[in-house]
């Protein structure tokens, strides 16, 4: 490959971190500051926050959001072969088999160790 096939991406990333550079440093430094007891007001639920921010959460609920995350993530691959399935024929089609297998071992590790039973 030619450093050169490399260049629209190079200058994609270029563009991304110049545009998070201008959002952190520069539109801070030109909007306002107007700082006052009515702005720092609850106004979401009206609630006033109670105790310590820094509660522990179960571990179950992260254990539930990072296996949908993971799970999610995997279906997603699902999209690019329904659109070639027809060209990729045999050898795609034992691809995705494989792929789902992968996904069903892990799936049953994940039932195995419990980490979706709420009641342990």
């Amino acid at each position: 490959m030619q450093p050169s096939e490399y260049m629209p991406i190079i200058l994609q990333a270029l563009v991304a971190l110049g545009f998070v550079a201008l959002v952190l440093i520069v539109v801070p430094m030109l909007g306002p500051r107007r700082k006052s007891a009515k702005k720092n007001e609850n106004f979401e639920c009206g609630i006033e926050a109670q105790g310590n921010a820094r509660m522990p959460i179960s571990i179950k609920y992260l254990m539930t959001a990072i296996l949908f995350v993971l799970f999610d993530v995997e279906v997603i691959f699902f999209y690019p072969y329904a659109l070639v399935s027809k060209e990729m024929k045999l050898e795609g089609f034992l691809a995705v088999v494989l792929f789902v297998a992968i996904f069903l071992i892990g799936f049953y590790y994940v039932l195995r160790k419990g980490a979706l039973e709420w009641d342990k």
